[in-house]
């Protein structure tokens, strides 16, 4: 099964093989900033993808030291997808919202809880920790 998901303006997007490896979403005050939403919705993919179009990318060091290499459409500022430096050919996260599948599958996971909005509700089940597990 292949999944695409593009930028609001079309000239972006990234086709992906097979299904997530997982799905969550994240409070932390930078996605909260850099999605301009209150959470980012994420979904891992393995290797196998292919981008069309050209990004722009920003990278930022999350609070254990990582780096994350985000790709935004320089026309129409759609942020979607990012990889961790030193990782770059083992996976991709990818913004769910990117898909514009309501049948995409639910979150799994929920990081920096510590910092979720209150009016926020998650799916029963969701496996929620305080700050980043990993």
């Amino acid at each position: 099964m292949s999944r695409t998901a593009s930028c609001s303006c079309g000239q972006l997007s990234i086709v992906l093989e097979g299904e997530p490896r997982g799905v969550g979403i994240c409070h932390c005050f930078a996605c909260q900033r850099r999605t301009g939403s209150v959470f980012a919705a994420l979904a891992g993919f393995g290797p196998s993808y292919n981008v069309s179009g050209t990004a722009t990318e920003y990278v930022r060091t999350g609070d254990q030291g990582a780096r994350f290499r985000f790709r935004f459409c320089p026309v129409c500022g759609t942020n979607l997808f990012h990889t961790e430096e030193g990782y770059e050919t083992r996976s991709v996260a990818v913004a769910v919202g990117c898909f514009a599948d309501p049948d995409f599958p639910p979150p799994e996971i929920s990081v920096y809880h510590c910092r979720r909005h209150a009016w926020v509700s998650l799916p029963f089940g969701v496996n929620i920790h305080d700050k980043d597990p990993a």
